[in-house]
């Protein structure tokens, strides 16, 4: 069955289940929309269903700052409360409110 409703919003600060990375959803995507060669690098007994909403986090982890793509079944809501620091952050939203970065730029 397909689900539509994506869990996250824009602006909202999640955290990866299995990986120590955490970052802020600027796009979702309602069903997978990467590359087969994406798809198929994460090994099979990892991978995710394609028929979920899928994520655009400016991420980051201890070492760096990124863009990361990740199914929803992956993510958690992070409630630590610490701002996220990726250099890309504030092209897109302003300061956070109640925990969720407001979006300031127009996506597409």
């Amino acid at each position: 069955m397909l689900k539509t409703r994506a869990k996250y919003r824009l602006g909202q600060v999640v955290r990866h289940k299995k990986h120590p990375f955490r970052g802020v959803v600027f796009d979702v995507d309602a069903v997978f929309s990467n590359t087969e060669e994406w798809y198929d690098a994460i090994p099979e007994d990892s991978r995710p269903s394609k028929d979920q909403p899928f994520y655009h986090l400016l991420a980051e982890n201890e070492q760096s700052y990124y863009v990361a793509y990740v199914s929803e079944q992956n993510l958690l809501p992070d409630m630590s409360g610490e701002p996220i620091e990726h250099p890309d952050l504030e092209d897109m939203f302003g300061e956070p409110e109640n925990g969720v970065y407001p979006l300031q730029a127009q996506l597409n």
